[in-house]
């Protein structure tokens, strides 16, 4: 029987999985400095923004905004590297104008916008599994975490590194990723590069309590591969009137898996395979 093309996509998405995958392979444990050493990131996957999905103006210059990934693991810890090329650092190149949706943007407090700035999200789904359009729960089966470039929690405004993400209005999420990033279960590095014209982040994330693949278990190589949801947001803000007639005056946001409105849905996420070998 010839099956209609929406369900065919339905069964081999499986339930859902936006079809873009990337492998985290064991490699070297990276010094987490804001800097691409020689060969630091050599045994690492490496990706790029090709492709991604925009949630305001489309990225059409390379120049303006692109990326380079690196993912991998040591076995005890999963690590990003980021290198973003970027025309205008807001902060640094600009004011740090505020958004007309909401003037405490820049508190680091619930109420404000953490993502709000030149940033990378990491959004991981550790069980890989969902009942239907929810969004991350906040702790370690599934999380959205926020790296700014320009805030954080440890070094405050100025000063780059991780930030509380979402669903920031929960306050047992916003407490347990309060937690990890005082206790350094998860550590980020955010740095301009020399001369400007980008960023590099560097980020660390324990397998235990960050990747909770069944109750009180987290994954270790010694399970073997396991396939957990992935999505990656990168986002841009440059002078206020670039974003004009977006959110927040965003000039970009683009995501590495979902649709446009969607992305931040369990269901939406791309995959990440944790190898447990080369």
């Amino acid at each position: 029987m010839k099956l209609p093309l929406a369900v065919f996509l339905c069964l081999s998405l499986q339930a859902g999985d936006f079809p873009r995958e990337l492998s985290a392979y064991p490699g070297t444990t990276p010094k987490l400095d804001g800097l691409l050493s020689p060969g630091e990131w050599a045994d690492a996957t490496t990706f790029t923004n090709a492709g991604w999905i925009p949630t305001f103006s489309p990225t059409t210059n390379p120049q303006d905004l692109s990326l380079k990934g690196y993912v991998k693991h040591d076995g005890k810890r999963l690590y990003f590297a980021f290198d973003v090329t970027d025309d205008v650092l807001y902060g640094i190149d600009t004011p740090r104008w505020l958004p007309d949706e909401n003037p405490k943007a820049h508190e680091l407090t619930r109420a404000g916008f953490p993502w709000f700035g030149d940033e990378m999200e990491l959004l991981i789904n550790a069980t890989n599994q969902w009942k239907g359009n929810e969004g991350a729960a906040g702790n370690g089966t599934s999380w959205q975490m926020v790296c700014n470039l320009t805030k954080s929690r440890k070094g405050g405004i100025g000063a780059g590194g991780l930030l509380e993400g979402e669903p920031r209005t929960v306050e047992s999420a916003w407490n347990t990723y309060h937690d990890w990033i005082l206790t350094g279960a998860q550590d980020c590095a955010a740095k301009p590069k020399p001369g400007g014209h980008g960023y590099i982040i560097e980020w660390a994330v324990s397998f235990d309590p960050c990747l909770e693949i069944e109750p009180g278990r987290f994954w270790t190589p010694a399970l073997g591969d396991r396939k957990v949801g992935l999505n990656i947001a990168l986002g841009d803000l440059d002078e206020k009137e670039r974003g004009d007639g977006n959110f927040g005056h965003f000039n970009h946001e683009d995501w590495f898996a979902g649709t446009k409105t969607l992305r931040t849905n369990l269901n939406q996420f791309g995959t990440l395979w944790l190898r447990a070998k080369k």
